[in-house]
């Protein structure tokens, strides 16, 4: 089956009204969330994780992933509006976007957001669309050795990238890796780590440790802080670009597409990195660098481009080698298990219904969020007015509500409430929880991955170096662990962290 048919396969299962209705409650959600500040797409996806277990596998797989991309359009509207990003992606359009909104030119900004986010999703699916069956079928011929060296290589690119200490951020992936192996061991079926309880011998649930992490400690963080929105709704009109907004725009739309796309690729990536370098990229290709940050849409234009291409193109990992690149698709990872959906290279032959209608749906998703984002700016201006002595207490019960509603166990709200309140302590000291989170995913798949291996090679571990794709993945690990050695690695790095915290 060619791509062409199989996309038609897919768009006959996007159309269904069952999975039509839940992609436009996916992005409708992902774009509220998106809007309001303190909600990131991690939480979302956590607390609506639950209400997804008794939909078919497709209407919870394109929800979900219409709540990441959504979230990716959502963002540029607090951020241009209210100068306080929505979602972390957008930090860096608040540099331009709210200072066009100062000026009076919310409108173009707003309408380049949603314009240049709908191209750069559109072409980030077509990539993913013939990307996706190459590397499945390479995929194919990876063994255990393999997939522990790349998730190794994964686990390293995350935390290299993190902001501040690296040392922090390894203690965090190696306190994810424990956390998972919480539970009944695969090999052996003995319990290790539940201390005798009863409630940790199935493991430590996925949702309620992100709902913490992000939910509950995003709440406790924006507690101590005192936000001040100012919010310019009057000058929220003529919301369709000029020519010469086209123009200006045309390179960086292009450039952060291709950027993004690939950025999305890579382990460790990610939107808030992608937007992050495509603006540092076009300030140093612009003629006129000095307008940057007093209100070039080329900043606005440019980064929204790059996040919502590196949220299309972070699915190509997941669906086709079964490695979450960020913490969202690890996420999403948890959601295609719970459904006894395993991705991988096999995935397309498998479940080509699930693999093509999720591609389908995020082509018709695009298209819905063009519509929902330019006529809507009214109303999502009215839900930036909600105070937050309000809007945080809702938080707080949905996200009891969630946790319990998993596995109707009280235990499982007590474990959300101490996740988050660690999430809090690990903000104020500088300790991230990305790499926790996407550890403690990977953590069973990296230990099943070393033991398979060794039970083949017969404990020999130069079968990681016999091997060139193992061998390759686990010397760029070393190298990048090593290279804060480097006076100016270390010192790229730093800039890196420091450009995105």
């Amino acid at each position: 089956m060619d791509v062409f048919s199989s996309l038609w396969l897919g768009l006959g299962v996007a159309f269904q009204p069952i999975n039509l209705m839940f992609c436009f409650a996916g992005v409708f959600i992902g774009t509220l969330i998106g809007v309001l500040p303190g909600i990131g797409p991690v939480a979302a996806m956590s607390l609506l994780l639950p209400i997804t277990f008794n939909i078919t596998p497709e209407a919870a797989i394109i929800m979900l992933s219409g709540i990441y991309y959504g979230s990716m359009y959502g963002g540029s509207t607090t951020a241009i509006l209210v100068n306080i990003p929505g979602e972390a992606a957008s930090v860096i359009t608040c540099l331009d976007g709210y200072q066009m909104a100062r000026q009076g030119r919310a409108g173009p900004a707003l309408g380049m957001a949603a314009m240049g986010s709908f191209i750069a999703g559109t072409l980030a699916v077509i990539g993913l669309m013939f990307l996706a069956p190459t590397l499945a079928m390479f995929a194919v011929k990876f063994g255990p050795a393999e997939y522990f060296s790349l998730m190794v290589l994964g686990l390293t690119i995350l935390v290299w990238l993190s902001q501040g200490s690296i040392l922090k951020a390894l203690i965090m992936a190696c306190l994810g890796v424990v956390l998972g192996l919480v539970g009944i061991d695969s090999i052996t079926a003995l319990p290790r780590l539940t201390f005798d309880k009863m409630q940790l011998i199935d493991g430590l649930g996925l949702v309620p440790i992100v709902m913490g992490l992000f939910g509950i400690a995003e709440i406790l963080v924006n507690i101590e802080q005192k936000l001040d929105r100012q919010i310019f709704e009057a000058n929220v009109k003529g919301i369709m670009p000029t020519k010469k907004d086209w123009q200006q725009s045309a390179g960086p739309i292009a450039r952060g597409s291709v950027l993004g796309f690939f950025l999305g690729i890579l382990p460790g990536g990610g939107a808030v990195i992608a937007s992050f370098l495509s603006y540092a990229l076009e300030r140093k290709l612009s003629k006129t660098p000095e307008r940057f940050g007093k209100g070039a849409i080329e900043g606005v234009a440019g980064p929204e481009t790059a996040n919502n291409a590196a949220a299309g193109a972070g699915f190509i990992p997941l669906l086709t080698l079964g490695i979450p690149p960020n913490v969202v698709m690890a996420l999403l990872l948890g959601a295609f298990i719970v459904h006894g959906v395993q991705p991988g290279p096999l995935l397309m032959i498998q479940q080509p219904t699930l693999f093509w209608g999720v591609v389908a749906s995020m082509y018709i998703g695009n298209v819905m969020l063009l519509v929902l984002n330019m006529p809507l700016i009214g109303l999502w201006v009215q839900l930036l007015k909600v105070p937050y002595k309000i809007l945080f207490p809702m938080i707080l019960l949905f996200c009891v509500i969630g946790a319990y509603s998993v596995s109707n166990q009280v235990f499982d709200i007590y474990l959300m409430l101490g996740f988050g309140i660690l999430g809090w302590l690990m903000k104020k000291y500088g300790y991230e929880p990305a790499p926790l989170v996407l550890a403690f995913v990977l953590g069973p798949m990296l230990e099943n991955n070393l033991r398979k291996s060794l039970i083949l090679s017969q404990g020999d571990f130069m079968f990681f170096l016999e091997r060139p794709i193992s061998a390759t993945c686990l010397i760029l690990a070393v190298l990048l662990l090593v290279s804060p050695l480097l006076p100016m690695f270390n010192q790229k790095r730093r800039e890196l962290a420091t450009d995105e915290g």
